[in-house]
């Protein structure tokens, strides 16, 4: 008589909780395929999980919006692209903001996605009423994006548009003026000149803008003369 393996002994409930220590996607995928049992474990690991990161993973449309269908208690979502096959574009956005966890997230980074544009973002930041911090830097987004963040996501906090070169003045001063819980913005690498920074600090005072140099050339231009 064959003997079951003490791990098949265990309930699915409990296998669920050891696959959530699990971080690499290629052993959740092996762990699925090694009976119905596991397969069950699996699905129910990534309800469970709070944080999913897919930086430094070839990920797709399809296999991206999968894993984050399942992800029922997502709090924390990171699709940053570490790698340059890593294919995310406006059809897997669409897809990710069908999720189920998509109002209850807090933080989304979608930090250098080129394949993406506001058609997506929007789509996302609309269902993503929760969202306290966002990372869009290097991607091609425009004012479009701010508004749509600044009329969805008013418990936001700290955004990142790092060398987003297509955001303007308007876009930032519509966002900092809707979002009064915002504490921090970084706009490295951006066209915004220095007269925005200043007011955007006189609408709120204590924004912290990032890089902290460009405060010293707001500082320096708010003590030129006026002629």
């Amino acid at each position: 008589m064959e003997v079951e393996a003490q791990i098949d002994q265990l309930p699915i409930d409990l296998l669920a909780h050891i696959f959530v220590l699990i971080t690499s996607f290629t052993d959740l995928a092996q762990a699925s395929s090694v009976c119905k049992k596991w397969k069950v474990a699996v699905k129910q690991s990534l309800a469970l999980r709070e944080n999913l990161s897919f930086a430094g993973w070839k990920m797709d449309d399809d296999s991206t919006a999968r894993l984050v269908g399942h992800a029922y208690s997502l709090k924390e979502l990171e699709i940053s692209r570490s790698r340059w096959d890593c294919q995310i574009t406006d059809k897997g956005l669409y897809r990710i903001s069908l999720a189920k966890c998509i109002s209850n997230l807090t933080c989304i980074s979608l930090w250098g996605l080129t394949g993406i544009t506001d058609r997506g973002v929007i789509q996302v930041i609309s269902r993503a009423s929760s969202l306290k911090h966002l990372n869009i830097g290097g991607t091609f987004v425009t004012d479009e994006s701010l508004y749509a963040i600044a009329n969805s996501c008013p418990q936001l906090k700290n955004i990142v548009l790092w060398s987003c070169r297509h955001v303007t003045e308007n876009g930032l001063l519509f966002l900092v003026n809707k979002c009064q819980k915002l504490e921090s913005i970084n706009v490295w690498g951006t066209r915004i000149p220095v007269d925005c920074f200043i007011g955007l600090l006189t609408i709120s005072p204590a924004l912290q803008i990032k890089p902290e140099g460009l405060l010293l050339n707001v500082g320096n231009a708010s003590m030129l003369p006026v002629v």
